[in-house]
């Protein structure tokens, strides 16, 4: 049977708004000419002009996060405890079921920045929608921010996920989910505005502390959601095994069997 392939992840690249100022990626490229010298020192008595064209090869160094580009992030990252009080797991001990499974796309672009999506709304999409969540199946939430990635208000833009409605996914057996915001939860500029205005803390990353209650993955940055349909395809978004970390990068991707 024949499948078509929609790439759900952005590339990782400089000088575009990805992320916040401090934890921007930084990538310097190295070409064919400035490492010839790098493979003549492995052979004694070889020059660089013995290299075909006199070249090297191309590599790059990277000084970049484990949430930088698309990503998917463990519990971990969350939170030192999940599943209420037990340790929570890292990016390399995720099951593997958890990151390829049918996908269920959410479309929330009309929602307001800023926005924090209740268990309500998810089951009023849901219903309009037609689908009834199955344990693993992969939620992916399509915001205003996946049309503005890479701009200036990037990191402002989009709706995000709440604690309760979180807690409504993992409830119904979901492990891993998606955003192509740079967030899962509501940007913190508008969080830092309610904060400010109530004192009340428990608002802050209350997306992600959900986890607390029960572990799960989400994956952030994603690209190209508009291009998906409500259901019918399946998401493979298996994370680089990183000992010990609280994310790794992906090549998230959306499969149809056409």
């Amino acid at each position: 049977m024949p499948r078509r392939f929609v790439d759900l992840s952005v590339p990782l690249e400089m000088g575009i708004a990805s992320d916040p100022p401090m934890a921007l990626p930084q990538i310097a490229y190295f070409d064919h000419r400035q490492t010839a010298e790098q493979i003549a020192s492995f052979f004694p008595g070889l020059t660089t002009e013995d290299l075909p064209g006199g070249e090297g090869w191309g590599i790059e160094q990277l000084n970049i996060s484990t949430h930088n580009g698309t990503h998917v992030d463990a519990p971990y990252h969350y939170h030192s405890t999940m599943n209420g009080g037990e340790r929570a797991i890292t990016i390399d001990e995720v099951p593997l079921e958890w990151c390829f499974g049918p996908g269920v796309k959410l479309d929330f672009r009309h929602l307001p920045d800023g926005h924090v999506v209740r268990a309500a709304e998810i089951e009023a999409e849901l219903e309009r929608i037609g689908h009834r969540l199955q344990p693993l199946d992969i939620v992916v939430v399509n915001t205003a921010a996946g049309a503005a990635y890479g701009q200036p208000d990037y990191l402002a833009k989009g709706c995000g996920m709440g604690r309760e409605a979180t807690n409504f996914l993992t409830a119904q057996g979901v492990r891993m989910c998606g955003t192509d915001a740079w967030s899962w939860d509501a940007p913190f500029v508008h969080t830092a505005r309610r904060y400010a205005e109530t004192g009340d803390a428990s608002i802050i990353w209350e997306g992600h502390r959900a986890g607390m209650d029960q572990g799960y993955c989400q994956i952030e940055k994603m690209s190209n959601l508009d291009q998906l349909p409500a259901t019918g395809f399946t998401v493979s978004a298996f994370p680089f095994k990183i000992k010990a970390a609280s994310g790794g990068f992906t090549r998230a991707v959306a499969i149809f069997e056409e």
